[in-house]
């Protein structure tokens, strides 16, 4: 079996949370808005593809305040927690206001230093839940890596499709679909005397799959209405009905191009659904791991205990 690229970052769930991530949307929000000739900065980088290559993030310094360094990597970093839009926004529109918001955020930091913000109980208590959340999500992340990886997700691959030749047949068809029987009884005769299926659907066809050729692709008997499906199924490779179907949308006429086992879906398809079943279910162990053994008592909003199951 031809193994298709491996995905790693589908197979480990986005859990970071940002305390001030609105504010580099909005720093960016308003500066896609603005016209291009209006988006000037003295910070714009220079475009080298080639030397970009070869830059480390950790050590590339892109801004000093007062002598303290900003490397790149807190600006990749900015950049990951946007939203999916702007992180798609090319690199030169959104590198300055990255910049921007990395320098203010310093800036902000040493004025609350120098005010003493971090010795208030309220603060020290805050940051103590940020840590408590950065290592929690940091533990997690690396329970599911350890386990994730692309054998054990081909392994679980495999297990969901060795069943699949057991899961029915498919057939490939086209069809055309006209409004009356007389109509399509006299599209059947015009098949008999050798016109091609495929022009007379594109030229006869009241279906949507007419300016393909009336061509349907490859479907399995429940999708597609009961009379229909009865009709393709009974059918060989290189049949046509010999007489017209009725469904709710009409008359049709029918050819089956191919028939065979249904076909399961490629590794690379089903690589994200895969890695977001195995992920929650490490997850949900590891929590039922930490919570055996564990002395636990639950209250409701006004401290009364409450009953558990």
């Amino acid at each position: 079996m031809k193994h298709s690229r491996f995905r790693p970052e589908l197979c480990v769930p986005a859990l970071r949370v940002s305390l001030t991530a609105m504010l580099p949307v909005l720093a960016l929000g308003m500066t896609l808005a603005l016209p291009a000739a209006a988006q000037t900065t003295s910070a714009t980088p220079e475009t080298k593809p080639a030397a970009q290559a070869a830059i480390d993030p950790a050590t590339t310094v892109v801004a000093t305040v007062d002598g303290e360094k900003i490397y790149l990597s807190e600006i990749l970093l900015q950049i990951q927690q946007l939203p999916q839009q702007y992180q798609q926004a090319p690199m030169e529109q959104i590198y300055p206001p990255m910049l921007d918001r990395v320098i203010d955020s310093r800036l902000i930091a040493k004025a609350a230093r120098e005010a003493g913000i971090q010795d208030r109980a309220d603060v020290k208590e805050r940051v103590e839940q940020a840590e408590s959340g950065i290592i929690s999500e940091v533990y997690m992340t690396e329970k599911v890596k350890e386990t994730v990886g692309e054998d054990a997700l081909r392994k679980r691959y495999e297990e969901s499709i060795k069943d699949s030749a057991e899961q029915g047949e498919e057939v490939k068809a086209r069809h055309i679909l006209v409004a009356s029987e007389e109509d399509a009884k006299a599209i059947i005769e015009e098949l008999k005397k050798g016109a091609d299926f495929a022009k007379l659907a594109a030229e006869k066809s009241t279906g949507p799959s007419g300016t393909s050729g009336g061509d349907l692709g490859y479907f399995t008997a429940d999708a597609m209405v009961p009379e229909f499906s009865e009709a393709a199924f009974a059918l060989k490779p290189g049949e046509i009905t010999e007489a017209p179907v009725q469904t709710q949308f009409g008359w049709h006429v029918i050819k089956v191009e191919d028939r065979r086992a249904v076909q399961p879906p490629s590794f690379e398809q089903m690589q994200p659904q895969l890695a977001q079943e195995m992920t929650r279910e490490i997850l949900t162990k590891a929590i039922e791991e930490l919570r055996a053994g564990v002395d636990i008592k639950r209250y409701g909003p006004d401290g009364s205990a409450l009953q558990t199951k």
